[in-house]
């Protein structure tokens, strides 16, 4: 008897592995297949590297030497002794933890002296792929009797723990995951290594890190020295280990050589890293709900929030060292989704999508075994976005607004969990039990009181009556409808506000704090938003059995062409070259940017724009050391066409040899909706040179002392 899945899966491969025409600088390719897809192309543009340079499980390769930092940046190793260089922004989280009011390292920048004065970053990991394997065979027939999304879950779980066991055998460092790509028509297992020990060697002050803030995100041309450095501690075999003084630097299997010679218009360019996500094969149903739903409410909210957070830290320095990171990681995605509409009208995105939609629906029609297969595809998709419309409007507003109300949610995250209740905690969300004084010490009470005010009316302005949670009936019988009554009433009775009131409370009759008026409102929230979800839940078997269907008939379809899978934050690889853009008629943007162009965009008035003083002493002394350009001007960032996304940010940019030129760390304004429909006369990557890298940190920093254990080509 012929197995049809197999056969589906030999068919499939076949698709993946031929190589037809495409684009050197769209893909997000993966490593295992570079040697069937990229190797010839990589080679007719100039690079240098074999597959196995790149990729290889049995010796060491350039993907040994790349890193998942935290939970959502890449990385990379630059020495013998385990230093890592990422982003600024990247690190940003770890610096302002490790932060006070009379250490602001973000403020001041800070550079280790000595390997005793690097500072534990405590919470903040690293990790290391070890390598993929194919088990599309092992999981597609493990969930082959699963009906409904829970089985599926349940097997999936089930399978990926015994491959993972098989694949790691006695080796307690290693984990495994099985990952789906292309919409669950393939799976494989990532092996990996974690290390916990990580220590803040060095970073530049906010006014290089994160030169042009909000003004200049997303935005080329572009002066920011957006790197930090750590370094890796590992026990006396090499092997992770929780932080000890006995610990010793991390010695890695491959580290990166770094690059003096720098970059020109069409020379190769390479990036390896970890993509979040992108949506490639999104549908024009999907586009219009991204828009309308997800970044419209995503703008609006995050625009208000903001502007409270905003005003509080320009006011205060305290409150700005307490909530930097928290409106930077807002602010980024918020701007984002301003980008991405903007885009998606300029590029005619939802247009595009629909047209290769109909494409796809008559090449389905023109064949009756098609008809079968992926006919019901589209509509399916169309059916699910549309029932979940109105559910997901009203969870998103729950998200933005509501859910970004520190004080209910440190009340649902502090109380004490009741006994008798399940596992998964209250409202089915996870009981999270972490520690308070890591919270508080971030927490301004009077700033949080702004937003809570700002949040419940907008939601109430926003929503639908029958959609507001319960909390909103006590606003209107105990305090006849105003909102800032209620919240100045919740904060003054709360113990949630300090940690002192908070121990306190925990001391003397837990059951008194079911009845705190902030875990009250944080319980009608959390409960509410869990009702939605679940709602939603029923759109997500018919979405996923549509979207399936579909990529899987584009692949078809478009048989003879390469194809690559949508990132899900898995190590990938994307190339092209050094290359300028036209934004618009009689425009071009070059190359590179410099740092005169630092000094042109000064403002002593505007925070974003500070110079400081050291850098205009070098920069009017021309003491550039051997970093600068022939000319003598100092470079800062270029540009290159490399397919990236969130997630990219910190990945090492290599030459055709493989060196080191800089660091991933943005994307321009034109390419904002790149993670639906890459565009390659306007989608660019933005980098760091890594020449004003070793210029900030050597001249500026004065921590040349690193210098000696890198590896730099000249």
């Amino acid at each position: 008897m012929i197995n049809i899945k197999k056969v589906g899966l030999i068919f499939l491969s076949s698709l993946l592995l031929s190589v037809g025409t495409l684009r050197a600088d769209e893909g997000m390719w993966m490593l295992p297949l570079i040697q069937k897809l990229n190797s010839k192309q990589m080679a007719d543009i100039g690079f240098k590297l074999s597959a196995k340079d790149i990729y290889d499980i049995n010796k060491s390769s350039l993907k040994d030497a790349v890193l998942v930092f935290g939970g959502g940046c890449t990385a990379e190793i630059i020495s013998k002794d385990g230093l890592v260089l990422t982003n600024h922004h990247c690190g940003y989280g770890a610096i302002q933890k490790l932060s006070s009011f009379d250490h602001d390292y973000l403020q001041t920048g800070f550079w280790a002296k000595s390997r005793e004065e690097e500072l534990p970053a405590k919470g903040l990991t690293v990790t290391f792929l070890d390598r993929f394997e194919d088990v599309t065979n092992e999981v597609t027939e493990a969930l082959a009797t699963a009906t409904d999304p829970k089985a599926k879950e349940e097997a999936l779980r089930a399978v990926s723990d015994k491959l993972t066991t098989k694949a790691v055998g006695e080796n307690k460092y290693l984990r495994g995951r099985v990952v789906s790509f292309f919409g669950d028509n393939r799976y494989y297992l990532i092996i990996s290594k974690t290390y916990n020990d990580i220590r803040f060697v060095g970073a530049p002050p906010s006014s290089i890190g994160k030169f042009g803030a909000d003004t200049d995100n997303w935005m080329w041309p572009r002066h920011t020295g957006d790197f930090s450095m750590f370094r890796i501690y590992a026990d006396k075999d090499n092997n992770p280990a929780e932080y000890s003084e006995d610990n010793v630097p991390y010695q890695p299997k491959k580290f990166l050589t770094i690059s003096l010679k720098g970059v020109k218009q069409n020379e190769p360019a390479m990036i390896l890293g970890y993509p979040g996500r992108t949506n490639r094969f999104m549908t024009s149903f999907e586009v219009k709900e991204t828009s309308e739903i997800t970044n419209a409410i995503a703008i609006l909210v995050r625009g208000v929030r903001q502007n409270v957070l905003m005003t509080d830290m320009v006011a205060d320095p305290k409150v700005r060292l307490m909530y930097a990171s928290k409106y930077a990681g807002s602010s980024n995605g918020w701007k984002k989704s301003i980008g991405m509409n903007e885009t998606f009208e300029k590029l005619n995105v939802f247009e595009r999508r629909a047209a290769e939609e109909k494409t796809f629906t008559e090449w389905v029609a023109a064949n009756p075994a098609r008809v079968e297969k992926y006919g019901q595809a589209l509509s399916d998709v169309k059916s699910a976005i549309e029932g979940r419309a109105k559910l997901q409007f009203t969870l998103k507003y729950y998200m933005e607004s509501l859910g970004s109300i520190e004080l209910t949610s440190a009340a649902m995250r502090f109380a004490p969990k009741p006994e008798g209740e399940s596992k998964e905690g209250r409202g089915g969300r996870p009981n999270f039990q972490s520690n308070p004084a890591d919270f508080y010490k971030d927490y301004h009470v009077a700033t949080d009181i702004k937003v809570a005010k700002a949040m419940i009316k907008l939601f109430k302005e926003k929503v639908p009556a029958t959609d507001l949670p319960e909390f909103y009936k006590t606003i209107d019988t105990d305090y006849q409808g105003n909102i800032d009554a209620y919240v100045d009433a919740m904060f003054s009775h709360s113990v949630f506000v300090s940690e002192e009131k908070l121990k306190a409370a925990l001391a003397g009759d837990k059951k008194e704090i079911e009845n705190d008026p902030a875990f009250v409102a944080g319980k009608n929230i959390s409960e509410a938003m869990m009702k939605y979800s679940k709602e939603i839940e029923q759109y997500r078997t018919l979405y996923a059995k549509g979207q399936k269907q579909y990529i899987a008939g584009t692949l078809e379809m478009k048989n003879g062409q390469a194809m690559y899978p949508d990132a899900n934050f898995t190590m990938r690889m994307t190339y092209g070259k050094v290359l300028n853009y036209s934004p618009k008629d009689g425009v071009i943007y070059d190359y590179i940017t410099t740092l005169d162009g630092v000094m042109q965009k000064e403002d002593p008035k505007n925070w974003e724009f500070v110079v400081p003083a050291k850098l205009k002493e070098l920069y009017n002394a021309k003491d550039f050391g051997p970093y600068a350009l022939k000319d003598g001007r100092m470079p800062v960032a270029f540009l290159t066409n490399n397919d990236i996304t969130g997630g990219n940010s910190g990945s090492p940019v290599l030459n055709a040899k493989g060196e080191l030129i800089g660091t991933a760390f943005d994307g321009n304004w034109e390419s904002m909706s790149g993670d639906i429909i890459f565009e390659p006369s306007l989608q660019r990557c933005i980098n760091v040179d890594i020449r004003y890298t070793l210029f900030i940190m050597d001249k500026f920093g004065g921590a040349g002392y690193l210098l000696n254990e890198m590896k730099i080509s000249r």
